[in-house]
């Protein structure tokens, strides 16, 4: 199910992406760059419509999903590869 990111109260839409952002572990190479920043990085995907929020009620968990990533049937039970 997606998740209208609009709706979120802004806290809350900030305590998920900082979740999402400290489970993929992502790399950016030398460069140090602050959770806000990443945080910020997935909002503007979400602002500019590249990246939805997908709530699974199997696994009751919410995931930042890339919108190339999406079918049908990964919005009723997204996981993660």
């Amino acid at each position: 199910m997606i998740i209208p990111w609009q709706e979120l109260d802004p806290e809350t839409l900030t305590n998920l992406l900082e979740h999402f952002v400290l489970q993929e572990g992502t790399e950016y190479g030398e460069q140090d760059v602050s959770l806000a920043d990443k945080v910020e990085a997935v909002r503007q995907q979400l602002q500019q419509g590249i990246a939805v929020l997908v709530y699974s009620e199997l696994h009751e968990s919410v995931n930042v999903v890339h919108k190339t990533h999406l079918s049908k049937a990964s919005t009723d039970d997204y996981q993660p590869e």
